[in-house]
């Protein structure tokens, strides 16, 4: 945003906080303040917080910027399926190793068994 946009945008809170105060204690707080409603510097103010609405419309008609974030591509290309603690140890070799080691004890226990059968 612009400067003289956020100076219109604060002149205009500031009078519709004047109109709120007008419409509920009918107290005019920019009146009191500078001396009255025909007095200069109030006729000022409210000119001004007039023409800052009339900035403000810019404000209300310009395209709200999206920030629109694309979900299904996010660092989908470096997985990384390590462990919070470290690397993760490859148990694929030592599980085929100890698969081999109890089909072949398999293998001799049949085959002493089948053995002492026939005796």
């Amino acid at each position: 945003m612009r400067a003289i946009q956020r100076i219109a945008l604060a002149l205009v809170i500031i009078g519709a906080i004047n109109w709120g105060l007008i419409g509920i204690f009918k107290f005019d707080l920019v009146a009191s303040i500078f001396g009255g409603q025909e007095a200069f510097l109030s006729r000022v103010i409210y000119v001004l917080v007039g023409l800052s609405g009339l900035v403000c419309l810019g404000i209300l008609f310009k395209p709200m910027e999206e920030v629109v974030e694309d979900t299904n591509h996010r660092n989908f290309n470096n997985l990384n399926y390590d462990t919070e603690f470290g690397e993760e140890t490859d148990f694929s070799k030592e599980q085929v190793s100890v698969e081999k080691k109890s089909v072949e004890n398999n293998i001799k226990g049949k085959s002493k068994g089948s053995s002492k059968k026939k005796k």
